[in-house]
Formats: C-alpha cells, sequence, structure tokens
C-alpha cells in the first residue's frame, strides 16, 4: 500500500468515514468469496505424505547414521578414526566423536520426523473420512441430501 493511500484512510478515519482498504491480491479461486466450507483434498494429502515417505526413505538409506562407514563390528569408521585419536592423546578424537553423535542425533530427529508427518497425514486422512460419514449418517435435509455448512451456520447465529 502506497504512504499515501495510508494518509488518506487515516484522514477518512478521522472525519469519522468509514475506510476501506485494498489489498494486493489475486482473488479467490473461481472468483468472489468463498463458501465458508472447509475443504481437504485427500488427494492432497496423500501426496505429501507419499513425500515423507520418500524423504525418510532417501534420508535413511544415504545419511551416514552413526558414521557406519566401513568399520568392522557396530562402530563406524569414523568412530573408531575418533577412539584412536583420542587414545593417542589427539583432542580431535573427542571433537569428531562429539560431531558424530550429534550428527546421528540430527539425522534420527529428521527421520522421525517424516514417519511423524506420514502418519499424521494417514490417520488424518483416515479420520476425516470417518468423521464425513458420521457427520453425513447424522445431518440431513428434509429430502435426505446433506446439509451444507452455510446452511448449519445459519443455526448459530
Amino acid at each position: 500500500m502506497a504512504w499515501d493511500e495510508w494518509e488518506q484512510l487515516k484522514a477518512r478515519a478521522a472525519e469519522g468515514k468509514s475506510p476501506h482498504m485494498r489489498l494486493n491480491q489475486l482473488a479467490a479461486a473461481g472468483g468472489g468469496r468463498g463458501t465458508g466450507e472447509l475443504v481437504v483434498h485427500q488427494d492432497d494429502l496423500g501426496a505429501v505424505g507419499h513425500e515423507a515417505n520418500i524423504l525418510y526413505d532417501d534420508v535413511k538409506s544415504q545419511a551416514d547414521i552413526a558414521a557406519a562407514g566401513s568399520g568392522s563390528g557396530s562402530t563406524g569408521s569414523t568412530m573408531q578414526a575418533a577412539a584412536t585419536l583420542k587414545s593417542r592423546g589427539f583432542q580431535t578424537g573427542g571433537a569428531l566423536e562429539t560431531t558424530v553423535e550429534m550428527w546421528t542425533s540430527q539425522v534420527k530427529a529428521v527421520l522421525q520426523a517424516c514417519a511423524h508427518i506420514s502418519d499424521h497425514l494417514d490417520y488424518t486422512q483416515k479420520r476425516h473420512a470417518e468423521d464425513d460419514a458420521k457427520i453425513g449418517a447424522v445431518i440431513r435435509g428434509r429430502d435426505g441430501s446433506a446439509v451444507s455448512v452455510s446452511q448449519l451456520n445459519e443455526y448459530f447465529k
């Protein structure tokens, strides 16, 4: 909004006139005002959940968790190097060990977040479908058709 327009609005408000603000944005999809009804597209939820699942698989397969590397046993090569450096008195060994621990912690947090997003969206998708079915069974018009949210809203005014 330009500064002049702002000054005009302040002047109108001071005069007791109703100020109007113009927002520089596109009209809602379909033009005009929305219906006020919540719309959740199952395909959208499924797509986001799918992408979170793909990200989980990619991070799990490509991230070096606990510096697995080519080391023997359950300790990765980076952790073995850290232990060797520490045993020989190098401070770098402790810093490297801390770095591996922090990296592993962060990768696990990302994996957990991806799994949570995917699982939550699957749950949300299922729950919305169940809620829609329950509401649809309870709320019907005189002719048996579903009552729109805008009609329900009239009862709360």
